[in-house]
């Protein structure tokens, strides 16, 4: 199927099935339930959960295959935001040309950023890319305002030309669309307790998701996969047999700008408003914990990695000293009063806490990520996950991370 082997198949047809019954499956608790503040099927968070899931998929190209740690990623995700919002605000608010321009945009900027700073690799490259970035942000925030709008951004305004937006209401603000449909259209489906929304710029950026994850694999299983992989495993051993791999890794380095582009150009369909903040250095270090928290290397690892992270951000930082109270409330004071202590500093605010310790947790017993996680389990559940003597004697296990 798409030229995919079979196991390839039946991952991809499992993240077609969870992309498209998301609403269902991240709504799991009735509404007005005690614990309907878990549910996570609301649009907004749902646009972040698959944006960001290709956000991570891009950087994982370049960071799972060769071993290249960008700390400058962000820079592309607000250069293709720019590229998208100026062209929603000259040519017309339909997603499609501001999500070419995003890819487009992102793409020659990272050729430029690539040729600089691949001449170095190692904490080098890792330092370049960082400078890279925060330079970006810095021009974006106060040297370029004419083009990024400074500190307060840009938004589509009534005076925006739009010159292909012929039927449009004289006056009008404008709202991302996709050829008259407009992004935030949703329907509602209740059934029983339960709300489920369905909503349009949901299942646009989830389809987009999909196609990425899909080259992703083509990219993985392909010999420009394997040759990048060879980079990562021993770059100076490919060197002294004469193959550069200059080529290969600026190649990778721009399909990884491009997949940052083309999530900038999501956001800004998904929110037109664009901010400087969305190049600075917090936001490439947010997608590093969503590549190796998921499993960097592996194919779906960096987009649980992403909707993991953005649960956190949106659910978790919610709970507050009133929810701790609910939940508590049937013990006794000293007891209640303990447990909210004891919790409070890792929850709402403190939710990064919670994150980092989680984070090194993976990082020390779970170097594969949530995907090694999930194999250990299902090792354990078919008895296949026991550990054998080998030969000499010492434990072995498969510490591969899937892929």
């Amino acid at each position: 199927m798409l030229k995919l082997d079979s196991k390839d198949t039946r991952l991809f047809l499992i993240v077609i099935a969870m992309t498209l019954l998301a609403p269902f499956i991240l709504n799991p608790f009735p509404e007005g339930s005690n614990l309907a503040q878990f549910n996570a099927g609301y649009p907004d968070l749902m646009q972040r959960f698959v944006i960001f899931g290709i956000f991570a998929i891009g950087f994982n190209l370049l960071f799972g295959l060769t071993g290249y740690l960008s700390f400058g990623h962000a820079a592309f995700l607000g250069v293709g935001s720019y590229a998208s919002i100026w062209m929603m605000k000259l040519l017309t608010v339909n997603v499609i040309p501001a999500m070419f321009a995003s890819v487009i945009v992102s793409g020659l900027f990272a050729l430029v950023v690539g040729y600089v700073c691949l001449r170095r690799s190692g904490i080098y490259f890792s330092i370049l890319t960082l400078a890279f970035a925060q330079m970006s942000f810095a021009l974006a925030y106060s040297v370029l305002t004419p083009l990024t709008g400074g500190e307060t951004g840009l938004q589509l305004k009534a005076a925006d030309p739009r010159i292909l937006d012929f039927g449009a209401a004289e006056g009008s603000i404008g709202r991302a669309s996709f050829f008259g449909i407009d992004m935030r259209a949703s329907m509602e489906l209740p059934v029983g307790s339960w709300l489920f929304t369905l909503n349009f710029g949901y299942y646009l950026a989830a389809f987009v998701m999909l196609i990425a994850f899909y080259v992703s694999i083509r990219i993985f299983r392909s010999p420009f996969g394997m040759m990048l992989r060879a980079v990562k495993s021993n770059q100076n051993r490919l060197n002294y047999t004469g193959v550069s791999t200059k080529p290969y890794t600026l190649a990778v380095f721009v399909i990884s700008g491009m997949y940052a582009g083309l999530a900038g150009g999501l956001l800004v369909a998904m929110d037109t408003q664009v901010g400087p903040e969305r190049m600075f250095w917090t936001a490439s270090g947010e997608v590093v914990l969503m590549t190796i928290l998921g499993g960097a290397g592996t194919l779906i690892g960096p987009v649980l990695g992403a909707g993991f992270i953005k649960y956190m951000e949106n659910i978790v930082s919610k709970i507050n000293s009133k929810t701790l109270e609910a939940w508590f409330g049937f013990l006794p004071d000293g007891l209640e009063d303990a447990l909210i202590t004891i919790v409070y500093p890792f929850v709402g605010k403190g939710w990064h806490l919670t994150l980092g310790i989680m984070f090194m947790l993976v990082v020390i017993f779970l170097p594969g990520g949530l995907v090694e996680g999930g194999k250990r389990i299902g090792g354990w559940l078919t008895g296949k996950g026991r550990k054998s003597k080998t030969d000499g004697g010492q434990e072995a296990t498969a510490s591969t991370p899937a892929e």
